[in-house]
């Protein structure tokens, strides 16, 4: 897709209609244009000379600082066209006011602004340090960046009010000096949002404005603008064509399930498949193998191909075929006009690195021409899918063996999706108390999409999760994944999401004419968060933070209340406790139940009555469970425990103990409807301790840094 070039001229047009424009402006091309332009004698001036492709006119030398005069301007004309149209067509020479705008003493003061729109994230503003220092500005101070369709201006406002350059035109620095006011900042917003339209309309991909400054009444115009246009509409995403109520029955609540692909011999991913479906809880006649020349496989009647589909049709078809059978198999699927409403592509080599033969364009081809007709068409999942889990009917197609995986999804509030099989069946054998609702590996998404998945899981009552790795979004997916995931926002549901896949250079500013002086990643960063999706920068805080909702998935936390038997791990949770979680702090009231309790339990000479509260190693587990109550009664909305188990006070051997006591406090956490989470640091001999608690469905984290990360995560939605 070729682009063409948005020239200064014609930005000042566009500016101009949404009222962002300098106010005085004109453009000469013939003698005449000088009589037009309306300026006095001796005003001062800067004249452009505006040639295509040509982005940086001040290295040409077409750019000019004068007093208006005519037959200066028009040599100044003559002399730019001469010279700008060595590089390109000259579209005309700009003649403006000069505006002498409103500056801080050694603050930068000049704003750059883009309207970028991609494939991924649609239209997004950027708003950073502008001027001829705006790359090194921007290294250390990072703009703002907002997608059009999921911020408003008042947001955008809001944003830059705490923002440096927003802090500084505002004077709320100290000792600042305010050069505009909020009514100016909101209508130059309520600009951009209509300039947003303008774009579209042209078929605009950018347009950069650098600088923009505030005038001498401290309105916001741009001195500067240009970007490009692109010469063909972009192609629409396509579409599983399938409406989230449905693709949620189809995947979670599958009534029946074909399988293709199955070998006598054991071990092949067929085989293992099948013997993970054997034991499900479906109906008798739900598992459907199909294996040509067989009459029966493990006691279940085969049909002989996916011709037999047409007249017994199923919810979903698993392919564990080879690519070219795959493609043949869905090819068959549509000519007979039914079969199987989902198809789950295990294998590889359909639209990915390994296909050489262009299997996944024709399947593409394919389902599109179908759905453009209005004919049946089924919605693939995958290729390159590892298999899903549902605790609907105990349902396991992952081609791992129960003896190397013995995990079930035993229900709960947790739906986890994964474009990586790998991630999925780490994530369950590293955590077996997850409370799983449903997990898939996607695959390469050639068809139903992450943004599918998340909204046909938020159609569902149980899930309250929805816990993402994505290490790519195909073109428009990340709008529409963002989009999803506001709807369950919305619905009081959370999104969480870890993403693979980013370089370094997509992290680095790049360059000030791309729009982009944050990385890709964080282009796509600040549209999901902005979403209200939990964004995890590590897979350990990611890791936390699921741990979090997956026993508590209602309410944000902000006031955390700790205790611990370790000094020096209440002086770590002081050091994180701030901003958007901060730590809780007992009225006089509690301080004086709190010194009773010290004095029942003999710990009034070693513990001071305060949050954090330090029980030190002479706490034994009642006086743990009685300051736990207290705390649990108060505004804290958290309490978080920390066990050092090294202490001979606390029983870590004795199962029937141990579970005694993780009990006990998780009937704390039930009575008094707040979180309580346990760190256990000590090393793998208390991993049965650990498990007790566990258990008891309270979340257990390595280190009190590391759940109080995972706290810090939720309450920045």
């Amino acid at each position: 897709m070729s682009a063409r070039f948005l020239h200064e001229i014609h930005a000042y047009e566009l500016l101009e209609k949404v009222g962002l424009a300098i106010d005085r402006w004109g453009v000469v091309r013939e003698r005449e244009d000088l009589e037009k332009l309306g300026f006095e004698e001796g005003q001062n001036i800067v004249i452009k000379g505006t040639v295509v492709e040509v982005w940086h006119k001040s290295d040409l030398g077409l750019v000019k600082f004068d007093s208006f005069d005519p037959a200066t301007v028009w040599a100044h004309h003559e002399r730019m066209k001469a010279e700008g149209s060595v590089h390109g067509e000259y579209v005309g020479t700009l003649v403006a006011r000069r505006v002498d705008f409103k500056q801080v003493s050694g603050m930068p003061c000049e704003a750059l602004v883009a309207l970028r729109k991609t494939p991924d994230a649609g239209w997004t503003l950027v708003v950073g340090i502008g001027g001829v220092l705006t790359n090194a500005w921007g290294e250390e101070i990072r703009p703002l960046l907002w997608p059009v369709a999921l911020t408003s201006p008042e947001q955008a406002l809001a944003d830059f009010k705490a923002h440096w350059l927003g802090r500084t035109w505002l004077g709320t620095m100290r000792q600042g000096k305010c050069l505009t006011d909020e009514t100016r900042l909101m209508t130059f917003f309520q600009g951009l949002w209509k300039l947003v339209d303008l774009l579209e309309e042209e078929g605009a991909t950018l347009l950069e404005m650098n600088p923009v400054v505030l005038d001498e009444s401290g309105r916001p115009v741009a001195l500067d603008g240009v970007g490009t246009c692109e010469t063909k509409p972009e192609r629409p995403a396509s579409s599983a064509g399938i409406a989230p109520e449905r693709l949620f029955e189809l995947l979670v609540k599958p009534r029946s399930i074909a399988l293709a692909g199955i070998s006598a011999r054991e071990g092949t991913p067929g085989r293992m498949i099948l013997d993970n479906l054997l034991r499900a809880t479906l109906p008798a006649g739900s598992i459907i193998p199909i294996k040509p020349g067989e009459k029966e496989i493990s006691g279940l009647p085969c049909l002989n191909g996916i011709e037999d589909l047409a007249t017994r049709p199923v919810d979903m078809l698993i392919l564990c075929l080879p690519a070219a059978q795959t493609v043949q198999a869905i090819e068959q699927l549509c000519e007979q006009g039914g079969g199987a409403s989902v198809v789950y592509l295990v294998p590889g080599g359909v639209g990915d690195g390994a296909d050489s033969e262009g299997r996944g364009k024709r399947v593409v081809r394919l389902l599109e021409e179908r759905r453009a007709k209005g004919l049946w068409t089924p919605a693939l999942v995958g290729p390159n899918g590892l298999g899903f889990l549902s605790s609907e009917g105990n349902l396991n197609t992952l081609f791992i063996p129960e003896v190397k995986l013995p995990f079930m999804a035993k229900g709960g509030s947790l739906s986890l999706v994964s474009q990586s099989g790998a991630f999925l069946i780490t994530r369950l054998s590293c955590a077996t108390q997850l409370p799983l609702r449903y997990g898939v590996s996607i695959g390469n998404q050639i068809d139903v999409r992450l943004s599918d998945f998340i909204a046909a899981l938020g159609k569902d009552e149980q899930t309250k999760v929805v816990a993402t790795y994505v290490e790519g979004f195909q073109p428009g997916d990340l709008l529409a994944t963002a989009k999803a995931a506001q709807e369950l926002g919305r619905a009081g549901k959370w999104v969480v999401l870890y993403k693979g896949g980013r370089s370094a250079e997509g992290q680095a500013a790049a360059s000030s004419h791309t729009g982009a002086l944050a990385g890709d990643w964080e282009l796509q960063k600040a549209l999901l968060k902005r979403a209200g999706v939990i964004v995890a920068e590590s897979m350990a805080v990611y890791d936390a933070a699921l741990s979090w909702l997956s026993a508590y998935p209602h309410g944000k936390p902000s006031r955390v209340a700790v205790m611990t038997n370790a000094g020096y791990e209440s002086v770590v949770s002081a050091d994180l406790l701030e901003g958007a979680v901060r730590g809780h702090s007992l009225d006089a009231t509690e301080t004086e139940k709190l010194k009773v309790l010290l004095i029942d339990h003999k710990l009034q000479d070693l513990v001071a009555a305060h949050l954090p509260l330090d029980l030190t190693p002479m706490a034994d587990e009642a006086a743990y469970l009685a300051s736990a109550k207290l705390v649990a009664a108060t505004a804290a909305d958290t309490v978080l425990v920390g066990l050092v188990p090294l202490t001979m006070r606390l029983e870590t051997r004795d199962p029937d103990r141990m579970q005694a006591f993780a009990e006990a406090l998780a009937a704390v956490a039930e009575t008094s409807g707040k979180r309580i989470g346990v760190a256990v640091e000590g090393g793998p001999i208390f991993e049965p301790y650990r498990q007790a608690l566990q258990g008891a469905g309270l979340p257990v984290f390595p280190s009190m840094e590391r759940a109080l990360q995972g706290l810090r995560l939720l309450a920045e939605r």
